[in-house]
């Protein structure tokens, strides 16, 4: 091989450091491995036509990236089982409760998402969880009475601390997040038992609540007309946004999708609304007493998920992340501050750890220290399901949205033909063992088809 005593470059051109500095150049495209050879561009690179984008896309699949693809079709097949099995899983009852359900799940895997981001771990979130509603439930009732908006703020804050100092002792001391978060697992569940022996309100190790809002934010609704008006303001500054962002970057020469797949992704979105309106306003209430209108929760996690979103794809922050996750080394060299973004990411764990919480106390009416302790596996799993990896560098909040659906659709579905917990947990061990699989053949098959 050739010798190139230039120094080395970071711009990743593909140069390997050989002894002493010196630079080995990089084989010819022949003798690349297949793996390497098998990229293909984006579609937006591609695409000058919808028609076009469709075509490039399907090449991305046959080429190994089928982004969200397995675990769409692996939600419809789910669903289509359990409704063959029960014809009430798709009634809009059941509908509503398997998305009340959903929303605990993906609030505790989109904080998931952030540390798996980095390579790094959270096993403690459930019992971090936990200390945040705790502090919620206890803090609205006697003889404290706060607010409620105060008693979140507080519980928040907690949980955002406890998050914040496992990432101190993470890139501090340098220890593994597995170890230091499996502590916190330990750790943070004693504190939650000390917490509910201190306040008076606490019975046998259970905090009821009586707050009307805290109560409502799950289990409330907005009313018929509300429902219509929300949805309509929603898909409108979906579609307002969307568009304006893709005119603004054709206009400065940026890489932009076709602009008829934005109108198609628009017209989904505002479909997909006008149904989930529709479903949600049906009467599903017993006997005299009715119940209609889109839960609190769904507005709710939308307004988290766009958030989450916009600081992971929109801001500098969510870019290092991706960039420490791709290659932690190269992103210390090029003066990303790595200790300070590895803190943050996981204070943001925490403080989605305290919103799952929120949740989880609005749906049950009351927190124990009994949580149940699998929430933070089925965080990772449903994060992992909906395509985040393990080993950082890939994922999104889509990925704990959809993962999060699939977790909540197993779940009430097993629940609804009266099987038990057992069941829950060995056909949700299957579902994370299937998607797994099908990305990785998916990979191999498109690195061979690049051989």
């Amino acid at each position: 091989m050739a010798v190139d005593q230039q120094p080395p470059s970071a711009s990743g051109s593909g140069e390997t450091p050989g002894a002493r500095g010196a630079v080995v150049t990089e084989a010819p495209p022949e003798e690349m491995p297949a793996a390497e050879s098998a990229v293909v561009a984006a579609p937006e690179i591609l695409a000058n036509t919808l028609g076009d984008y469709v075509k490039a896309w399907w090449q991305k699949v046959k080429a190994g990236d089928s982004g969200v693809l397995p675990v769409v079709v692996g939600l419809v097949v789910i669903v289509a089982v359990f409704e063959i099995k029960t014809s009430l899983y798709l009634s809009a009852g059941n509908i509503v409760n398997l998305f009340n359900q959903a929303v605990v799940f993906i609030m505790f895997a989109i904080g998931e998402v952030f540390v798996l981001l980095l390579g790094g771990i959270d096993l403690s979130m459930v019992f971090v969880a936990g200390i945040g509603a705790g502090l919620m439930a206890a803090l609205v009732a006697p003889p404290y009475n706060l607010p409620w908006w105060l008693a979140i703020l507080a519980g928040l804050a907690a949980t955002t601390a406890c998050g914040l100092l496992a990432g101190i002792l993470i890139t501090r001391l340098k220890l593994p997040s597995f170890i230091v978060t499996l502590a916190g697992y330990i750790a943070w569940q004693g504190v939650m038992i000390w917490m509910f022996d201190t306040f008076p309100i606490a019975v046998g190790g259970v905090i009821s609540i009586s707050n009307r809002v805290l109560l409502d934010i799950v289990g409330g609704s907005m009313s018929p007309a509300a429902s219509w008006i929300v949805m309509i303001v929603v898909v409108g500054a979906f579609g307002v946004f969307t568009i304006w962002r893709d005119i603004h970057r054709r206009a400065q020469g940026l890489v932009t999708p076709p602009m008829g797949l934005t109108l198609v992704k628009v017209a989904v979105v505002a479909i997909a609304g006008v149904v989930l309106v529709l479903i949600c306003n049906v009467n599903r209430g017993t006997g005299s007493q009715k119940v209609s209108g889109v839960p609190w929760s769904i507005p709710f996690l939308l307004v988290v998920f766009a958030i989450t979103s916009f600081v992971l794809a929109r801001t500098r922050f969510g870019r290092y992340i991706y960039a420490i996750g791709g290659n932690q080394e190269a992103a210390r060299r090029a003066g990303i501050d790595v200790r300070l973004i590895r803190t943050v990411a996981f204070g943001i764990t925490g403080l989605m750890a305290g919103i799952a919480g929120l949740m989880y106390l609005s749906q049950i009416g009351s927190i124990a220290t009994d949580i149940d302790p699998t929430y933070v596996l089925y965080a990772i799993a449903a994060a992992v399901i909906g395509g985040t990896s393990l080993y950082g560098g890939r994922g999104k909040p889509l990925h704990a949205v959809l993962g999060g659906l699939v977790i909540a659709a197993v779940y009430n579905g097993i629940y609804l033909i009266g099987l038990g917990a057992a069941a829950t947990y060995i056909v949700t061990g299957i579902v994370l063992l299937v998607a797994l699989t099908v990305d990785s053949i998916a990979r191999r098959g498109g690195a061979r088809a690049g051989a």
